[in-house]
């Protein structure tokens, strides 16, 4: 009876759970949202874009545009693009070290399309020559570490190899903590704030290091060439790079050089995804649009007209269909139903699928 009286009421720290009441002050203590000290390498918003431009904060939706302002954009992206270099050809590569579980009957559509993904990934890192020795791997949006762990394979004959995984969400089923040659080191931190140079291990090891990703989503990315490029290699107090390794779609040997170079970031390999989470503020690009004559709202624009691409060709039911396989795979934080991606968005444009593409 005594039990039954007891009451329960929202934790203070986080609503979304209860605790007693005459246990409050002990649940503070130890509640997992309790205010934590930061570590050593946490720079409050460090890798952000500059704070000194006017940033809008209400957002242009495709639906709230007439059929002719959307048409105007579309002649405008039309017309600034016609000038630039054509794209880079798609190069799909593959490493030896993956082959085994790429043959393996056993694994499922989903499987087998992240094993491709890794393979090219760990392709174009042999093909820079980016998997030797003496490095320090910074895998960002880690997840479960599972591209590391392929480039730990890659390279185990090798010495010397340190792997940072960077994740900002709590992660089940991480495969670091099998590893046994290569030092595994969790960062339990969001991009946005991580100052490399003040890693401890960073900085007690000076390795080169070589910035990887495989579902790095939309600012993500900028988040983090700002991290690797413009915060990490102006401060590490190096000569200057000799050759930053960078996939230009050249097929000439880019090791050259490679004794010489004291670059703090040798080279960085990441695959691009979720165009329709960018955003300006962080984007790094945006010098090169204002270049354009173009601003904040052509930006939020051409990123949600990104989804085009590939909302365009879908049949009934496999938009849903890949959300739910993108949940089971716990890979993406997309949201399927923010991108635009119904016929709404074209405004009666009348475009066909190619034209959206």
């Amino acid at each position: 009876q005594e039990t039954n009286s007891r009451r329960r009421i929202p934790c203070p720290l986080d609503p979304k759970h209860t605790v007693y009441e005459d246990q409050l002050e002990k649940h503070i203590k130890k509640c997992n949202s309790r205010e934590k000290p930061q570590p050593v390498f946490y720079v409050q918003n460090v890798n952000s874009g500059p704070e000194n431009i006017g940033i809008c904060k209400e957002q242009v939706s495709l639906s709230s545009l007439s059929k002719e302002d959307l048409q105007k954009l579309t002649e405008t992206l039309l017309r600034v693009t016609s000038g630039l270099d054509p794209p880079l050809p798609d190069r799909k590569l593959c490493h030896s070290a993956l082959q085994e579980a790429l043959n393996d009957p056993t694994n499922g559509d989903t499987a087998f399309k992240h094993l491709k993904q890794q393979a090219s990934i760990l392709g174009h890192l042999d093909r820079l020559g980016l998997l030797g020795t003496s490095h320090c791997f910074v895998e960002f949006g880690a997840g479960r570490g599972k591209l590391s762990h392929w480039v730990n394979i890659a390279i185990e004959n090798t010495d010397n190899v340190h792997f940072l995984l960077v994740e900002r969400a709590t992660t089940r089923f991480k495969v670091d903590g099998k590893q046994k040659k290569s030092t595994f080191e969790r960062l339990h931190i969001d991009i946005q704030h991580l100052s490399l140079g003040r890693v401890l291990s960073l900085v007690q090891k000076r390795l080169p290091v070589i910035g990887i990703g495989k579902h790095l989503c939309g600012a993500g990315t900028d988040l983090a060439l700002r991290c690797l490029v413009q915060n990490y290699s102006n401060r590490v107090k190096e000569p200057q790079c000799n050759r930053l390794k960078i996939e230009t779609g050249d097929p000439t040997d880019n090791a050259e050089g490679k004794s010489t170079n004291t670059c703090p970031v040798e080279g960085i390999v990441i695959a691009l995804c979720c165009h329709h989470r960018c955003d300006w503020h962080h984007y790094v690009g945006r010098d090169f649009f204002l270049k354009l004559g173009l601003g904040q709202r052509e930006f939020e624009v051409f990123q949600r007209m990104s989804s085009w691409a590939t909302c365009g060709s879908r049949k009934p039911g496999q938009v849903l269909n890949e959300k739910r396989e993108l949940e089971e795979t716990e890979e993406h934080d997309i949201d399927l139903k923010n991108t635009d991606c119904s016929s709404e968005g074209e405004q009666g444009l009348a475009l066909t699928v190619e034209e959206r593409e």
